[in-house]
């Protein structure tokens, strides 16, 4: 049992979790997978494609013939991290091909590790999967493999992310995002329902809904409509909610028709919880960051949400000492998060990444100040959670259980995520609960970032 530390960073996905033996003489393949929640579900579909070319899948590197490093290049930070990662792989396992976001890159990557195999883009399926055949060739058993292809998940059973889209359609100046990924491309809502279905069918309690901008979901293709679903995020929320699992929305633009979802969390469909990257609240420092959204109108949206769905949880992330942010600009940032009293907050220090248009502006903010900047945004998103989740008190509230240890139940409500939000912990009576279990319990007691309760009959 852990408690949740407040300084996680908000990109970052669930650790890949892999167990699944290979069986005798099976060639196998590790994974790492670095960075967002879209990458995981890019390692997802590569490790399925392998599996059912008679690849095993192997959690360390000892037990695997190569290794597959999915990389990030979000951040400079980011950045280093994959290169770090593909040289532990390198020493450790010496067959590494290189995919992912970084994997755009490839002379930056050679530049450093040289000995590599190979080095593919982002979702560039067929090119991984060429590379991995010229590494380890497939040794199938036409008894076990070549079936049809049942999907590898690396979260945990009971929940599963969904990626309704790739590419983004937006010029933030401190994103290369849509340089690595592309423009909007959003899967046909028949599609994301076949997977869904699916994943139900087999034991899933929760989606997480992912995409670059959810909001903009279908716009590419004028919110087509096959074989009875449309390709509109109201729409696909509506269809998703009639599942019978919990539904969670991620990456939410706060475009106008977005009070159209809230409705439907009202009535119990989705999920009472909205990811939604403000990044800041001055409005010169949204125009200079390129965002789609105006500030000024996002309280007055917050307030209607609330007044349609009382209990909706509010979740974004927000970057502090972006070039040109003054004490004054930062200032705004301190009083907009006091009155909208978000629920659950990430914080970025503004870092430059090659290929970013803010890389040019000027009067860049130094360190120290993006560091006491941080640490002030921290501790007053610290305080408002505390308010919040001691407001609990008392409450009789749905759980879904993660995990289970000697000391306690680690569950979370509807209002947290995996891994980036808290946790709600049983520590007594607890025994009878199964990973994965949804339950009623009464809140007892509230920290920074998490609770604790006991399990109602």
């Amino acid at each position: 049992m852990s408690t949740n530390p407040p300084n996680l960073r908000p990109d970052l996905a669930p650790q890949a979790k892999i167990s699944d033996p290979a069986r005798p003489g099976q060639p196998t393949i590790g994974m790492v997978s670095l960075g967002c929640p879209k990458a995981l579900v890019d390692s997802e579909r590569i490790l399925t494609r392998l599996r059912a070319e008679g690849y095993g899948v192997s959690p360390d590197y000892a037990g695997a013939d190569a290794v597959i490093v999915n990389t990030c290049g979000f951040l400079d930070s980011a950045k280093a991290e994959s290169l770090d990662a593909i040289g532990e792989a390198l020493t450790e396992n010496g067959k590494v091909i290189v995919t992912g976001c970084l994997g755009a890159e490839p002379d930056y990557i050679r530049e450093h590790h040289p000995k590599i195999l190979a080095v593919t883009g982002p979702h560039q399926y067929e090119q991984v999967l060429d590379a991995v055949h010229g590494a380890v060739p497939p040794s199938p058993d036409p008894f076990i493999d070549l079936l049809p292809a049942q999907q590898v998940s690396l979260t945990p059973r009971h929940y599963s992310y969904l990626k309704i889209s790739e590419g983004c359609n937006h010029k933030c100046k401190f994103c290369i995002i849509p340089d690595m990924r592309g423009r909007l491309q959003s899967r046909p809502a028949h599609a994301v329902m076949r997977e869904a279905e699916r994943l139900v069918d087999n034991g899933v309690k929760e989606l997480l809904v992912i995409s670059q901008d959810t909001s903009a979901y279908g716009v590419d293709i004028k919110h087509a409509e096959d074989r009875g679903h449309r390709a509109h995020i109201t729409d696909l929320a509506r269809d998703l909610g009639s599942l019978g699992a919990w539904v969670r929305l991620h990456y939410v633009y706060p475009y106008p028709h977005v009070r159209k979802l809230i409705p439907l969390m009202a009535e119990g469909l989705v999920l009472p919880y909205l990811d939604i990257p403000f990044q800041h609240a001055h409005p010169d420092v949204l125009k200079r960051m390129a965002r789609p959204a105006a500030a000024s109108k996002t309280l007055d949206e917050i307030a209607a949400w609330r007044d349609t769905c009382p209990d909706i949880t509010l979740r974004s992330t927000f970057i502090v000492g972006y070039p040109g942010e003054t004490e004054a600009e930062f200032q705004t940032l301190l009083d907009w998060l006091d009155e909208a009293q978000l629920d659950r907050v990430g914080c970025f220090q503004y870092e430059n990444v090659e290929g970013a248009r803010s890389n040019a502006l000027p009067d860049h903010v130094p360190a120290e100040v993006k560091q006491d900047r941080w640490d002030r945004f921290m501790e007053k998103a610290q305080a408002i959670s505390e308010a919040k989740l001691a407001a609990k008190l008392g409450q009789q509230i749905d759980v879904i259980v993660d995990e289970i240890d000697a000391d306690a139940a680690t569950c979370r409500t509807k209002a947290d995520a995996p891994e980036i939000d808290g946790n709600l912990f049983i520590d007594e009576d607890f025994q009878n609960l199964k990973v994965g279990d949804i339950v009623k319990v009464e809140v007892e007691e509230a920290g920074e970032y998490d609770l604790w309760g006991r399990q109602l009959p």
